[in-house]
């Protein structure tokens, strides 16, 4: 297996003082509702500096040891380091997608969860499990979607179509779900869309505006896009991916749909992190071109040893590094402060006041209860086609499932 670029090689150097791509990019984000210079600064700074092998054995079975103490169960997100999610599924937690570590959080018995994330997932874990306790290892840690879509200013942009259907990617705050209609994930919003598109509702789609570009141009939905973007995602370029595949031609290429999409057109497959994950087990290449936070090369390593994996270019010649798809809020995220969050827990816990939480956890719910029923579906059905069968079979099939047909009045 080979990883190129090893980003623990590029990073000493970006962890001590912010590139100048990065800072020209925060610049020019600012401009268009994205965090500030200042901002990204601060989430570089505070990323901890790499522990020792030995070290990492200590404070990996410490925080094992008050897991256990405290009952308590650790979800990873794949972006975060990899000694974190190691040792989430080693103490009987989970590594996944928002998506996967919402339903793992709601349903898992311990009462109290430690969430290797960023703000949102914390929230969205506390909004679904409003009596369980939710911890962070480091309460600053979010993201660039989510503090590129202030609350009072995506609601006002709603006020302006108030016929229109609002539906948000996971990657926004707790006031933002609550406007909302639906939550989406990247591995459920093509089917979400195309249902709502189904039924001829017009939609308001925020915040990532690549990835509503992506669903509007494969459903055919009528969209009204926030302009968001993800900061790491948003840095691939299509004529560098473009120069990198001339250079490895019998690689796959693998894009998330937070892509720009010059990006996107040149993937093989286009997903979520899990449906990334899965194409690289699957697919019978033993080379992929990865386009997304680099993270998730870890686990694609673990679960796919013989294959090589190569982090897509996010730059040209004359910028910093090749490579910097790295979100430096999951990288806030140690094993210092997991200790720190156990043994501390009122300075690490995530509360939200109980009317905001309920009025977020209704559109979290629909698209939870959508995709319980687009898997019962599925086990029905013996037809692919998603688009077709959205508007053919699973709105008939859902009339006919008490259980589910409130979805039909959203």
């Amino acid at each position: 297996m080979q990883t190129v670029p090893d980003h623990k090689q590029w990073r000493a150097f970006d962890y001590e003082k912010p590139s100048v791509q990065l800072k020209k990019y925060a610049t020019d984000a600012a401009t268009h509702g994205q965090p500030a210079t200042s901002v990204l600064e601060c989430a570089w700074a505070k990323i901890p500096s790499q522990p020792t092998k030995e070290q990492k054995q200590a404070y990996s079975e410490q925080i094992t040891t008050l897991l256990q103490q405290h009952q308590a169960a650790m979800l990873a997100h794949y972006y975060v380091e990899p000694e974190l999610q190691d040792l989430a599924l080693a103490s009987g937690g989970m590594v996944g997608d928002s998506l996967e570590m919402a339903r793992f959080g709601a349903r898992h018995p311990a009462q109290t969860l430690l969430v290797a994330g960023v703000k949102f997932m914390g929230e969205t874990a506390s909004i679904l499990s409003p009596e369980k306790t939710i911890l962070m290892p480091d309460m600053q840690a979010t993201c660039s979607l989510d503090l590129g879509c202030p609350a009072d200013e995506f609601t006002a942009f709603c006020n302006q179509y108030p016929e229109r259907t609002v539906v948000v990617y996971a990657n926004t705050s707790a006031e933002v779900k609550a406007r909302a209609d639906w939550v989406v994930t990247s591995s459920i919003a093509i089917e979400i869309v195309s249902f709502l598109h189904a039924q001829g509702k017009k939609i308001i789609w925020g915040p990532d505006r690549h990835l509503g570009e992506y669903i509007q141009n494969l459903t055919g939905a009528d969209m009204v896009l926030w302009q968001g973007s993800c900061m790491v995602h948003n840095e691939f370029k299509g004529q560098e991916l473009a120069l990198m595949k001339a250079r490895y031609p019998h690689a796959k290429v693998l894009v998330h749909p937070e892509s720009p999409a010059a990006v996107v057109a040149l993937a093989d497959v286009v997903g979520s992190t899990s449906q990334l994950l899965q194409a690289a087990i699957n697919d019978t290449a033993d080379t992929f071109i990865v386009a997304t936070d680099q993270g998730i090369l870890h686990e694609m390593t673990k679960q796919a040893p013989a294959k090589t994996f190569l982090a897509a270019p996010t730059a040209g010649n004359g910028a910093t590094c090749k490579s910097c798809a790295f979100c430096p809020w999951m990288a806030m995220n140690g094993l210092e402060s997991c200790i720190d969050a156990l043994n501390h827990q009122e300075q690490h816990r995530v509360q939200l006041p109980a009317a905001l939480s309920q009025q977020a956890s209704l559109s979290i719910r629909r698209m939870l209860e959508f995709s319980s029923a687009w898997r019962e579906f599925q086990a029905f059905s013996s037809t692919s086609n998603t688009l077709n069968i959205l508007s053919d079979q699973f709105i008939p099939w859902i009339r006919q499932h008490d259980h589910f047909a409130s979805l039909l009045n959203c």
